[in-house]
């Protein structure tokens, strides 16, 4: 995982993502009754057993849709990578909620 200060800014965003980062990085970290999930800091986004994933998708389908890119934000700054079998149904109900359809 890279430290905030590794980011360049590169002049072609409206808001510098650096800046951004350095929020959100600076920002308490949200949890979301999945403490449990902090065992897996550190932990290869390939290299969940199904069971290991199984854990996560509880907690994603157990989360408001409005509050999943808050619990993704929470993943990360913990420094916890989501399971690659679970991206694509955590950025599906992440759009969910962009599109304003989410409770």
């Amino acid at each position: 995982m890279k430290n905030v200060e590794d980011f360049i800014c590169c002049g072609q965003h409206a808001v510098c993502e650096k800046e951004l980062l350095m929020k959100a990085a600076m920002e308490p970290i949200d949890y979301f009754d999945d403490e449990e999930l902090d065992r897996f800091r550190g932990r290869d986004a390939d290299a969940y057993t199904e069971a290991e994933e199984d854990e996560f998708r509880e907690v994603l389908y157990t989360t408001l849709t409005r509050e999943v890119p808050d619990w993704l934000r929470s993943l990360q700054l913990r420094g916890i990578e989501l399971p690659t079998g679970l991206r694509d149904e955590a950025l599906m109900l992440a759009d969910e909620r962009i599109e304003g359809s989410g409770q």
